[in-house]
């Protein structure tokens, strides 16, 4: 069995989350070969050296379960793309690129976050270069921690305030760009999160059959993506 999440956005303020997900780690992920988070896991990341108790308790959580026995992989999402590699070793888990595409029971399959899907939404995208690039990448983790903690803070409230501001269409995936990253990594299966609206959608790739699957957000219920030989069920379950 492998499993498939994202878009937890752990932070103090939501101790509902943090239980629910410790006890999915205790329970269901122990039974899996492998899990997939693929980003947003925390709601901001200032750098590995600023790592909140909180944050360190997830990581040895994560070690326990790596120890179990099941292999974890982390993408970056849009809140947590500073996440390196000093919290990866202590969370015993693989940092992936985005996009990453793995075998999944015979199935090629492509993994991604999801946001840079969202080319419609051009303001984002500019963004989304700037903040990703080496350059600004070095000097995010290079600042003050308070300076990175002040950064996060406006980074979070105007992307809450322009989603609030932009057409659901904008802050959606393209669905051209969808295809075209499909076709250059020849698959006909694609998991991403982001967009916080779960559902399996079928499409035609290269004229054959596909599937784009959207992992859902865990807000007012905990979503698990659960794929066996035998099939994929994408399901949501109660926090508490």
């Amino acid at each position: 069995m492998i499993l498939l999440i994202s878009d937890l956005h752990l932070e103090e303020q939501r101790p509902d989350i943090t239980r629910a997900f410790v006890h999915f780690l205790h329970g269901r992920a122990r039974q899996a070969e492998a899990l997939y988070i693929l980003g947003d896991f925390f709601e901001a990341w200032i750098g590995d050296d600023g790592m909140s108790p909180l944050q360190q308790q997830i990581a040895d959580e994560l070690r326990q379960l790596s120890e179990h026995g099941t292999r974890i992989g982390l993408m970056h999402g849009n809140r947590d793309f500073l996440i390196g590699q000093a919290f990866c070793r202590r969370a015993g888990c693989q940092l992936l690129n985005d996009p990453t595409c793995i075998d999944i029971y015979g199935i090629p399959t492509l993994l991604m976050h999801g946001d840079s899907l969202c080319t419609r939404d051009l303001g984002y995208m500019k963004l989304r270069r700037i903040l990703r690039h080496p350059a600004t990448l070095f000097i995010l983790r290079h600042l003050p921690l308070s300076a990175r903690h002040k950064l996060a803070r406006k980074l979070r409230n105007e992307s809450r305030n322009q989603v609030r501001m932009k057409a659901n269409d904008i802050v959606d995936v393209t669905p051209e760009e969808v295809l075209r990253q499909m076709q250059l990594h020849g698959v006909q299966r694609l998991i991403h999160g982001h967009t916080h609206r779960p559902a399996r959608h079928s499409l035609q790739v290269n004229e054959q059959p596909g599937e784009r699957i959207v992992l859902g957000d865990w807000d007012q219920q905990g979503w698990a993506l659960e794929i066996t030989a035998q099939e994929a069920r994408l399901e949501a379950f109660a926090l508490d």
